[in-house]
């Protein structure tokens, strides 16, 4: 079983990422339960969704301190959510930073220290820098498929089975950038 939070803010794909996720578990005869909150995702604002994969998953809600994996699509997200991940969970973060409105209008400062936090918190935790990859694959929109190829390289799922769970769930006219940046994913380092 794997409980799987996957955070960012509104428009980064956090609800195609946990498709993907879903219909992977699905092609490996797992039961598989979603849950997304979208919170205010028209404006930028924060976006979490839960995926709980396994057998016999009752609930789509992770609960707190019980996540075995965060899926960070951004960095300030990640230590947003940091408290649902479980004491030996791990962390796949973009490196991304996304400026919430209280640090546009300059009432706040974006903190300087996050991915130092985020390591302190989780030894395990892989940071991917899914907005450059993105951009080489010709797209920025791609970074959240992009952290699921480095998910699932890390996770040893079989590269056969993640591209076709994408395949299973991006519409065809975007299928080609999706499966390159599946590949750029599963090939960062």
């Amino acid at each position: 079983m794997a409980n799987i939070l996957i955070v960012g803010v509104g428009g980064q794909g956090t609800l195609l990422a946990s498709r993907v996720l879903g219909n992977y578990a699905v092609l490996t005869g797992q039961d598989c339960k979603l849950s997304e909150v979208h919170g205010m995702s028209q404006r930028g604002g924060s976006v979490v969704t839960h995926v709980r994969v396994g057998n016999n998953i009752l609930s789509p809600i992770v609960a707190v301190g019980d996540a075995d994996i965060i899926i960070a699509f951004e960095k300030l997200e990640a230590l947003r959510w940091r408290h649902y991940l479980k004491k030996d969970g791990m962390m796949v973060v973009n490196e991304q930073e996304i400026m919430p409105m209280p640090v546009i209008t300059g009432a706040m400062e974006y903190p300087s220290d996050i991915k130092q936090k985020l390591q302190e918190i989780c030894k395990n935790t892989l940071f991917i820098n899914a907005a450059e990859l993105a951009h080489e694959c010709g797209n920025v929109k791609v970074a959240n498929v992009i952290m699921l190829g480095a998910l699932a390289k890390n996770l040893g799922f079989k590269y056969e089975d993640i591209i076709e769970a994408v395949k299973m769930t991006v519409p065809a006219r975007f299928l080609d950038i999706n499966l390159m940046a599946i590949e750029k994913g599963f090939n960062a380092k």
